[in-house]
């Protein structure tokens, strides 16, 4: 059949054929939330590259949680901001540090919503870098064993998923042994599979203060041009014991997000990262685009490229537009 019987506006013609017709969903529960938590009682300091985003003191982190969880936001993912850094991260594992504190406070006061720990030791380092470094260079082997600290000290602190996100080769598996051996063989890994050394992370390095004092990541992070590979760090992290993965970035990967949801049969997690966020609200400051309608548009591209899950900064004010309108 040709035109004009072949009309495809028929189904674009009104709000509810569109609804109806829609090909891709997009509700808070697939968005989790990054907070950026610090020591302090009250502390609530502004990122000045990410507006609308702060990092919180332990109070203010379950104020927050309370506002995403009557959003109906799916999760929250932890990162901490230590209140001394040294050579191997020592704050990333301790059973008193930052987010395992944070953890245990909002479990309390937020049961139902997901908690999620990013598990790296970038932001606990004096040098920046994702493990421990010698000679000047990260060295992997010993790096493992801190990491295996750190996921068990925030399972016990009430984690609930559990996502490695240092790109440290190994590392799920030996975190998968560590949590089994403390007695929690239940809780699930996300593990941060296809985490590319990007341009996007501009911003989070400010928000974790965790730039690296010197060299890049580009030792254990992806070459952004690489797509295959992607496909056998998936394929590796699952056989470790992955029960979802990731692909970091999200907008500049969408392909690959395509090509790990085609292959494989685990969840798969997505990270519109803070560059991707940042460069959407200084362009809405400016005017120069609707902030709101971007920010639905880039999530949902995200959903339909295949991810199951979205970790973004866009959270709360995208929970809030999917949120039903009461008649």
């Amino acid at each position: 059949m040709t035109f004009p019987m072949t009309r495809m506006r028929r189904l674009r013609a009104t709000p509810a054929l569109r609804a109806m017709t829609r090909e891709t969903a997009l509700s808070a529960t697939d968005l989790v939330a990054p907070l950026f938590v610090a020591h302090g009682d009250t502390a609530r300091r502004e990122i000045a590259s990410m507006p609308g985003h702060a990092q919180l003191s332990v109070k203010e982190a379950v104020r927050e949680a309370k506002e995403l969880a009557a959003l109906g936001v799916g999760g929250l993912i932890l990162f901490g901001i230590p209140r001394a850094k040294d050579a191997e991260g020592s704050e990333a594992y301790a059973a008193d540090g930052i987010v395992p504190r944070a953890l245990t406070a909002i479990k309390e006061a937020v049961p139902d919503i997901l908690l999620w720990a990013d598990v790296c030791l970038c932001e606990y380092t004096d040098h920046g870098h994702c493990g421990v470094v010698v000679n000047g260079a990260v060295d992997n082997d010993r790096t493992l064993p801190l990491l295996s600290r750190a996921a068990v000290a925030y399972a016990r602190a009430g984690a609930d998923l559990i996502a490695p996100s240092d790109m440290m080769d190994g590392r799920v598996g030996v975190i998968r042994a560590a949590l089994d051996e403390a007695g929690f063989s239940d809780t699930p890994i996300v593990a941060y599979s296809a985490k590319y050394a990007s341009a996007f992370y501009g911003p989070f390095r400010e928000a974790a203060q965790s730039a690296p004092q010197f060299g890049d990541r580009s030792g254990y992070q992806m070459d952004p041009a690489n797509a295959a590979e992607a496909m056998r760090e998936v394929a590796l992290d699952i056989e470790e014991g992955a029960d979802m993965v990731m692909v970091k970035p999200a907008l500049p990967y969408l392909d690959v997000i395509r090509r790990v949801k085609e292959r494989f049969t685990v969840p798969v997690a997505a990270y519109n990262v803070s560059g991707e966020y940042s460069m959407i609200r200084a362009a809405a400051e400016r005017g120069w685009i609707d902030g709101e309608r971007a920010a639905l548009e880039v999530l949902t591209s995200i959903r339909r490229a295949g991810a199951d899950v979205i970790l973004t900064y866009f959270a709360k004010e995208v929970a809030a537009l999917l949120k039903p309108r009461k008649p």
